[in-house]
């Protein structure tokens, strides 16, 4: 039997927190929850559930997922976030993984994204491979804060799901961008220097939608293709909308505390 430790970051988490521990205890005889200051029922779910509880501050995405191996009794960890699930092909695939050959130091796997209930095939959404299962000593995430990915050299796919509900609905798909990935990715560039000028947004918008529905076929996927490519554009419009306000309204900088974007 492969003895594995899971590994979720959360945040008020408790719509997912229940579902995502279930799925991963299909292959894990441990879970810890990093957790960076719920304030709904996320922590004590998840301890109902025989989870471990980490209180950390939040750091940054690949910083706060490596908090785990400091606590993690196994050399393997599966990690996921709190709205991803393991599959019964997913969990099947990794009983029969021999981990104790050392032939690998990491597993890569399929990533199904969802609307809802819809699984979005188009606009780069899927295979969406990505690293999930890795031994903690050879491997693990960068330190990186935002959209961190896991370093290993010996990496095979294995040809399993990991079901990712991105969103709840069209409407949510469109708030998150503006809320809060455009603020925080047009406050980085900022921080580091990077300026737009009166052209930037649309030409970074249309280059995203562009990229979405043509390059990476969403017109295949109908409405909801067409709308997934919108959102990209809506997303990499503002981004740079706002890049450009912070350059030309001192006031608008003044409001937003560039020592917190995280």
């Amino acid at each position: 039997m492969n003895h594995i430790s899971g590994n979720i970051i959360t945040l008020n988490e408790e719509r997912n927190i229940e579902a995502c521990i279930l799925s991963m205890k299909q292959v894990c005889s441990e879970i810890v929850v990093v957790d960076s200051g719920s304030t709904d029922n996320t922590t004590n779910i998840a301890k109902s559930l025989g989870a471990i509880i980490i209180h950390q501050p939040y750091l940054g995405d690949g910083i706060q997922k490596n908090v785990a191996l400091e606590h993690v009794n196994n050399d393997w960890v599966l990690s996921l976030d709190a709205d991803e699930r393991v599959t019964k092909e997913m969990a099947e695939a990794i009983t029969n993984l021999e981990l104790n050959k050392k032939d690998h130091d990491a597993y890569s796997f399929r990533r199904r994204n969802m609307i809802g209930e819809r699984w979005i095939k188009q606009c780069g959404w899927y295979p969406d491979r990505c690293i999930r299962l890795y031994n903690k000593n050879s491997a693990r995430f960068a330190d990186t804060k935002q959209h961190a990915a896991v370093k290993a050299k010996k990496v095979q796919n294995i040809n399993a799901d990991i079901i990712h509900y991105s969103f709840r609905n069209i409407g949510e798909l469109f708030a998150k961008p503006g809320r809060n990935f455009s603020g925080r990715a047009a406050k980085i560039m900022y921080h580091k220097g990077k300026r737009a000028n009166a052209l930037s947004p649309f030409l970074h918008g249309l280059n995203a939608f562009l990229r979405k529905y043509i390059a990476k076929r969403g017109f295949l996927g109908g409405v909801d293709g067409f709308t997934v490519s919108l959102s990209s554009a809506v997303n990499s419009y503002l981004k740079y909308a706002k890049l450009l306000e912070y350059q030309r309204d001192p006031s608008v900088t003044k409001q937003d505390d560039f020592n917190n974007i995280w």
